[in-house]
């Protein structure tokens, strides 16, 4: 798997806080950043499968 680069322009007072969240977990932000959304992936595919699933049975 390759890599790729994403470069964001963000506030201040948001960095910081990926600062805080990120040392509290002895990670980079760019780690933080990346797991958190990975994170948010696999959450957003769960849940469609979920849906799917329950489609697919007949559940409400």
């Amino acid at each position: 798997m390759g890599t790729d680069v994403l470069s964001l322009r963000i506030d201040h007072d948001l960095l910081e806080r990926l600062r805080d969240h990120a040392a509290k977990r002895g990670m980079s932000v760019q780690d933080y950043v990346v797991r958190t959304l990975m994170r948010d992936d696999f959450d957003q595919r769960f849940r469609t499968a979920v849906e799917e699933t329950e489609k697919f049975y007949g559940v409400t």
